[in-house]
């Protein structure tokens, strides 16, 4: 799983003028997952599944 930055630069994801993240494979707005025993939020697209690691 890589992380949100590394998609940004990658071109995986892209966010817009408000700071939301979208997936640019599908255009979907990516989704929050958090698990209160981790560090960080993980994002996931709900169309193609793929996740991104958001540290806090």
């Amino acid at each position: 799983m890589d992380s949100v930055r590394k998609a940004l630069r990658a071109g995986d994801v892209e966010k817009d003028n408000y700071g939301r993240l979208s997936c640019t494979n599908c255009d979907e707005p990516l989704a929050t997952e958090n698990d209160p025993d981790e560090v960080g939020k993980v994002r996931v697209c709900p169309e193609c599944d793929g996740k991104w690691k958001e540290l806090s």
